[in-house]
């Protein structure tokens, strides 16, 4: 698949972008070199079919070329999070096994001092001061010339589909180590199914801004665009202000984002729009209805950009397609978007489903839904309650090998009939399409026992004047004694500028409309941001830690 690439294209396949200026740029043939240099230089260290390489680099060339060689040479891919902290980072490489490393330089001056077990050998992408064995410079182990040997890369020993790929750990992984084991065929079953359902073009362009060593942004802005020949630009920096920049002068037509990222584009976009003046505001906002009308059915990419030119010309006029997931997507934010012709294809993955779970298709688009089973992977409701809803369980040549070195947590989350236990809540509407309502581990049973999802709850309020929300049950914060009454409560950032007691005036008119079994009895107004991964997910657990501090009689009620 890579080498046909390599031989029939020479196009541009990665930039990579600090803000606005570009730092590097390969094209495929440039890249099948590098990758031939990196292999050199793993091989004289030692590296051999099976071992593990892990990778603690930021976005970049160097991240892909790593992980290309290493797969072609038959090693175990070890993809870990250059932004947790250094003993994190030292605990998971310990676990993984991981006999060589390719780290960023400022990553290794921290983490080599907590190294228990040495490595054979660490490859440092631009290091800080002197390095030891057995660190050595990346471009000093990277040999300048190649034999026509070394420069032919090919695969190294003999790989079935069943054999490990990778161990990947998904984001905030802390406390038990969770290393997921990921086959070939997991990655290649997901590759074709989603290279069918979005192929890309030599022409497309797809912007990196999430962490490469999370699965999405390994599968859709490596190995699609890589089978494709699309082009990937790496861009150094989550900034609403450069992410905008970078579709304009990239002519991006594809990005991946998480709902906060997602709402940061919405806030930039609203921003330019409220400093029109009366008439064209209103001839904008017919527009924008007369857009809507015309692609509710399916996204007319040239006939919104036609109707609403200054919007896509801002972006770069090619933007076809946002991939979102990762945590529950507001739907406000996704309408608003589709209806300036931005379609948002949400979706809903685990690392143990290998990426990919399910995907709206956007023929016709659902805000309110994650779309449906990708080609090729079941999907069933778990024992569903009298309104169809009840966990979700997953089966198909996506699904992960097992947990590393943890037969019992793998028996907890694998039947032996194959269906993985995702922990996660939903129903299936009369079109197929699935619906999550929450997290399993999150569920609150009211003392009138109605089941409620904090989740669905902070959907139903999307729309306030917050930088951030959550519902979290009270018991949470302030553990209760038997018999007390428990209640949910709305832990809320407001926006710079917003007025406290308006804002608590919405939350109480919002909360007034919610059915009564999922009111909430209070608010806690926070003004410091959210704990979060490096990912953005919403670390409930330590929001509610670094809350219970607070005095009950701070909560304001509702």
């Amino acid at each position: 698949m890579a080498e046909a690439s390599f031989r029939s294209r020479s196009n541009t396949f990665l930039v990579e972008l600090d803000r606005d200026q570009r730092v590097r740029e390969l094209d495929f043939r440039e890249f099948r070199r590098e990758a031939a240099r990196c292999a050199v230089a793993l091989r004289q260290r030692g590296l051999r079919p099976g071992d593990r390489l892990a990778l603690l680099l930021a976005n970049g060339p160097e991240w892909l070329i790593a992980a290309y060689t290493a797969l072609q040479l038959g090693a175990v891919l070890v993809p870990l999070d250059a932004r947790l902290e250094p003993p994190g980072q030292a605990a998971l490489l310990a676990h993984s096994g991981a006999q060589h490393l390719v780290s960023d330089g400022p990553v290794w001056r921290r983490l080599a001092p907590l190294l228990e077990s040495p490595l054979q050998a660490a490859l440092v992408v631009r290091p800080l001061g002197t390095l030891e064995a057995p660190a050595v410079d990346w471009e000093e182990a990277l040999p300048a010339e190649l034999t026509p040997e070394e420069a032919n890369l090919e695969p190294s020993g003999t790989r079935t589909r069943q054999d490990l790929a990778a161990i990947v750990y998904s984001s905030g992984t802390s406390g038990r180590p969770k290393g997921c084991l990921l086959s070939h065929e997991n990655y290649l079953s997901q590759l074709e199914a989603l290279a069918n359902a979005f192929p890309l073009a030599e022409d497309d362009v797809y912007l990196s801004i999430l962490p490469t060593n999370h699965a999405i942004d390994f599968m859709c802005g490596f190995l699609v665009p890589l089978l494709c020949g699309a082009r990937v630009v790496h861009l150094r920096t989550l900034r609403p202000e450069w992410i905008v920049d970078a579709l304009k002068s990239e002519r991006v037509t594809h990005l991946s984002a998480v709902p906060a990222l997602l709402s940061a584009i919405e806030r930039k976009l609203r921003e330019r729009l409220s400093g029109l003046d009366r008439v064209p505001a209103a001839g904008f906002r017919g527009l924008r209805r007369l857009n809507e009308l015309l692609t509710e059915g399916r996204p007319r990419p040239w006939l919104s950009r036609a109707l609403l030119q200054p919007i896509h010309d801002s972006l770069g006029g090619r933007l076809r397609t946002i991939f979102a997931g990762g945590a529950p997507v507001p739907q406000e934010t996704v309408r608003y978007l589709y209806g300036l012709g931005i379609p948002v294809a949400i979706g809903y993955g685990q690392t143990e489903a290998g990426t990919v779970i399910t995907v709206n298709r956007l023929d016709p688009f659902r805000a309110e839904t994650v779309g449906a089973p990708l080609e090729g992977v079941e999907v069933k409701i778990h024992e569903p309650d009298l309104e169809g809803r009840g966990e979700v369980w997953v089966r198909g040549p996506n699904v992960f090998q097992g947990y590393l070195e943890d037969p019992d947590l793998s028996a907890e989350v694998l039947t032996p009939e194959g269906w993985l236990k995702t922990g996660d809540l939903g129903v299936f509407d009369s079109t197929g399409h699935l619906r999550l309502v929450g997290r399993a581990k999150h569920m609150v049973v009211t003392p009138g026992g109605k089941n409620v999802y904090p989740e669905e709850i902070e959907a139903k309020l999307e729309g306030v004047a917050a930088e951030e929300l959550a519902a979290l049950p009270s018991h949470a914060i302030w553990p209760s004694a038997p018999g007390e009454d428990e209640g949910l409560l709305f832990v809320v950032r407001p926006q710079s500028g917003v007025d406290r007691a308006a804002l608590l005036s919405e939350l109480v008119r919002r909360n007034r409309r919610l059915p009564a079994y999922l009111r909430l009895a209070g608010a806690l107004v926070r003004d410091q941001a959210f704990p979060r991964t490096t990912s953005l997910k919403l670390k409930r657990h330590e929001l509610a830690a670094e809350l219970s501090d607070l005095d009950r009689d701070q909560l304001e009620r509702l």
